[in-house]
């Protein structure tokens, strides 16, 4: 097994450092720290640091191994700069995403989780390697992993219509998606981001 490319080390580090800080501190940690809706505790800050806050051990546990699993290889691949414009812009998305859904649906419940910046390593993963073959835990059948982002994808757009009580941030997840698409699109210089300087100098995947 290779060694743990440095910007992925730091962002586990950092994510379970916060869970440990948050079980200690509270309510006060997430107050803080967390995505609340517009008008209902929203901090400028937090449309970054809710992204390392966790509600259970079980979202940390999984998060952080797909972040393991999909964000090791591709920050091997584009190198920690890249990697990290990549994630930081799938997680802003994501809570770009998040703020519109709970101005629109009147949610006053905050959000965690570095959900959002996972889905779009998933959706590069699937692109930059579509033909891999990979075992998720959920269902465990080998896929490929063009399949796999597909499937997530569409699945995440069902709940995000038909189980919007769930207490998960699924339109979060697909804000996150976009972000990364979007991201991948102006370093090929594909539209909408044809012609522009991103596109014609360096912008190849590496």
């Amino acid at each position: 097994m290779p060694p743990m490319p440095p910007i992925t080390q730091a962002l586990l580090l950092l994510n379970v450092a916060a869970f440990c800080i948050d079980y200690f501190l509270g309510p006060w940690f997430t107050k803080l720290l967390a995505l609340w809706p517009l008008g209902h505790g929203f901090l400028p800050w937090q449309i970054v640091t809710y992204a390392f806050l966790h509600g259970s051990v079980g979202h940390l546990f999984f998060n952080m191994l797909g972040l393991w699993m999909f964000g090791a290889e591709l920050e091997r691949l584009w190198g920690p700069k890249r990697f990290i414009q990549f994630y930081g812009a799938s997680v802003l998305t994501a809570a770009a995403t998040q703020l519109v859904m709970t101005s629109l649906t009147g949610s006053i419940y905050p959000t965690v989780g570095a959900s959002g910046g996972l889905f779009g390593l998933l959706l590069a993963f699937g692109m930059t390697f579509p033909d891999r073959i990979i075992m998720p835990l959920f269902p465990p059948i080998p896929m490929k992993a063009k399949i796999f982002v597909a499937l997530y994808g569409g699945l995440e757009l069902f709940l995000g219509f038909t189980n919007s009580s769930s207490g998960v941030a699924h339109f979060a997840h697909l804000g996150g998606m976009l972000g990364g698409f979007l991201v991948l699109r102006y370093w090929s210089g594909k539209p909408p981001f044809g012609g522009s300087s991103g596109g014609s100098s360096g912008g190849r995947l590496r």
